[in-house]
């Protein structure tokens, strides 16, 4: 390539050669996180105090940086980040595949992207269950890699005292009971919980085991609503449901269910409303590239880096002059 260079002139084989205004930074650039009123941080004591005026908590699952930047940003006040991402997010048939290893990746990059929501990290299947002093473990390790404010870890009065070991430790828990995924097994599937007067007094034992415990709040999960305005109104703390009526203290929902980023024909749980079609909208914007590329109308001048044209003329000559980079016949 000697001789091509030497026939190239210095400002040529210079970065010089981009016009004013084109240096390029990046081939693409990180997503900002900057907003224009940042909120307050939530801790747990903000989340007390929408309790105490009784104004609804609103939480919502995100599992990467973009979905924790739009929930953030859309002023919700809790992030979970759900060992649903095994679904939503990786593709797996439950959520007692997903690891450690992964939620904490997950967790970290929900952490990046949220500046004032409180975020929870859900402890998956297999990493708290053995004892008191795994939980821990596994909770320290949420905080400390996983940068969550919290987790949450499924079951009522068998994990009492689990959640006291955890809470002893200074790490908020977030309870949860009623229908607990990870527990579909031993439960017969996703089936309401609760539908008997004898269901309904164990969900309410388990909730109040969870709040003596020490938990912050506890989720009810697929649990008849009038139920579950009992359970709200024994507890001193917040109830989260989710397919468990509207007197919960606050509701959550997996953002990928609620926002329609799924394909069509996908089951939906009952107790989920749809408040966008983001798969159609991306499934568009994405057959609509396609075709620009197909017709070659993508790029258009404008989405291209200009080049004076005496340098062009330069680099022309220079090629045609180095009979080198003419096409040869390759030897292998």
């Amino acid at each position: 390539m000697a001789a091509f260079s030497s026939a190239l002139a210095p400002s040529v084989r210079s970065a010089a050669t981009m016009l004013p205004g084109t240096f390029l930074r990046h081939s693409h650039s990180p997503l900002g996180t900057a907003q224009a009123n940042p909120r307050k941080k939530v801790t747990v004591g903000t989340l007390r105090s929408l309790y105490a005026k009784n104004e609804p908590i609103a939480v919502i699952t995100a599992h990467d940086f973009p979905s924790a930047l739009a929930a953030d940003q859309s002023g919700m006040d809790m992030i979970l980040v759900g060992d649903s991402l095994a679904m939503v997010a990786l593709g797996m048939e439950d959520t007692s595949e997903v690891l450690v290893e992964e939620m904490l990746l997950h967790c970290r990059s929900v952490a990046r992207a949220t500046k004032s929501a409180f975020v929870v990290g859900d402890l998956p299947m297999g990493s708290y269950e053995i004892g008191p002093e795994q939980a821990l473990a596994t909770a320290i390790q949420f905080v400390k890699e996983g940068r969550v404010q919290a987790v949450k870890l499924e079951g009522g009065r068998e994990m009492a005292a689990t959640v006291h070991k955890i809470t002893s430790a200074g790490i908020p828990v977030l309870g949860h009971v009623g229908l607990t995924p990870q527990r579909q097994n031993a439960l017969g599937g996703f089936k309401v919980q609760g539908k008997t007067a004898g269901g309904a007094l164990r969900v309410l034992e388990d909730a109040l085991a969870v709040q003596d415990a020490g938990a912050f709040a506890v989720v009810l999960e697929a649990v008849p609503a009038e139920i579950a305005a009992i359970v709200t109104d024994k507890l001193d703390i917040p109830t989260i449901g989710i397919g468990a009526g509207s007197a919960c203290s606050g509701q959550v929902l997996v953002q990928v269910d609620m926002t329609g980023n799924f394909p069509p024909g996908r089951f939906l749980p009952k107790f989920v409303k749809k408040y966008g079609d983001v798969w159609a909208e991306a499934s568009r914007a994405i057959e609509a590239y396609r075709a620009d590329v197909k017709s070659r109308a993508y790029p258009a001048t404008e989405h291209t880096y200009p080049i004076p044209q005496d340098e062009l003329d330069m680099f022309a000559n220079a090629v045609e002059q180095s009979t080198h980079l003419h096409k040869q016949k390759q030897p292998f």
